[in-house]
């Protein structure tokens, strides 16, 4: 049981941060906030950039319109930047609902809505191009929303996002979204070096369960045991034995066929016409669940992504 002092101490802290800019956005939210996300939050407020890598689905965003809440309480401008046009005509939609239509503009190459709003939704392309052609659009910006920041690492695109980043003046902070980012504590020292303090919030909890299946033939089988947590599958899951026995029947028949790439809600196809990649691959195994189990192992890099 805590001492009077402790709870007298507690209750202070509970005082402050209802009185702070995070209490105020969380009563309006109307659910309460993961610990990553009050995290990002308390650093956001505290002046501090932040990088944020969590799951698809775990509530990234939530971040991010923290950070134009405090532009709004600030008098600050937020810019809230997406890679394609899609995206950002749906988070214009969603803050336009939130802040009002007169306070969120919407920048695209082929779009232009209220360009002066405190609040702007674009491209990152567009960002990009604002700071080399020296746009008055970019006084009194004081935070911008970098969604799918991964981007920089793609080898034709990267180089906008990189762009952004290192020519934002440096009273900006920047918000990093990203559900892919492998390397975050790396990234965020980059980050630091070249913006400032910024602090690396990183999630591995999955709220919303990837289910991940296999089509052989014209079934559909899941691709892990039934007894494996989707939201935490572990290092090493065991695979569905049904898929083991299978795929088998598939290579004793000798017309597997590996199809590329993967199909939507996380299915992959392995269809049976003609011998491919997989009936190779399976040829190169002992025919025993020893061995097929062996081949799938090495495989769960690419099978297990998110």
């Amino acid at each position: 049981m805590s001492s009077p002092a402790e709870r007298y101490a507690a209750s202070r802290r509970r005082q402050q941060a209802e009185r702070s800019m995070l209490g105020a956005f969380r009563r309006r939210l109307g659910f309460e906030l993961d610990d990553f996300q009050v995290e990002a939050c308390e650093a956001l407020e505290s002046g501090h950039g932040v990088l944020v890598a969590a799951p698809t689905g775990a509530g990234k965003t939530v971040v991010g319109e923290f950070a134009v809440h405090l532009g709004l309480a600030s008098g600050r401008k937020a810019f809230y930047t997406t890679p394609i046009k899609a995206l950002s005509n749906q988070k214009y939609l969603d803050l336009a609902a939130v802040h009002g239509k007169e306070n969120v503009g919407l920048l695209t190459g082929d779009t232009s809505i209220n360009g002066s709003a405190p609040v702007v939704v674009m491209t990152t392309e567009v960002l990009r191009n604002m700071l080399y052609a020296g746009s008055e659009t970019l006084d009194g910006l004081g935070f911008v929303v970098m969604d799918e920041v991964h981007y920089l690492a793609d080898r034709f695109r990267g180089p906008v996002w990189e762009e952004v980043i290192i020519h934002l003046d440096q009273g900006v902070q920047v918000v990093s979204l990203s559900a892919t980012v492998s390397n975050a504590e790396e990234f965020g020292e980059w980050l630091t070096m070249v913006r400032g303090n910024t602090q690396v919030v990183v999630t591995e909890r999955r709220p919303v369960p990837l289910w991940q299946h296999m089509m052989v033939e014209k079934r559909l089988l899941d691709l892990y045991s039934a007894h494996v947590d989707p939201t935490d599958v572990g290092a090493d899951p065991p695979l569905n034995p049904d898929l083991l026995e299978a795929i088998r029947r598939a290579h004793r028949t000798g017309s597997a066929r590996e199809v590329p790439g993967r199909g939507r809600g996380g299915v992959h196809r392995l269809d049976l016409e003609g011998r491919g990649a997989v009936a190779r691959r399976l040829d190169a195994a002992a025919h025993t669940s020893a061995g097929l189990d062996g081949i799938w192992r090495r495989w769960r890099g690419e099978f297990s992504r998110p």
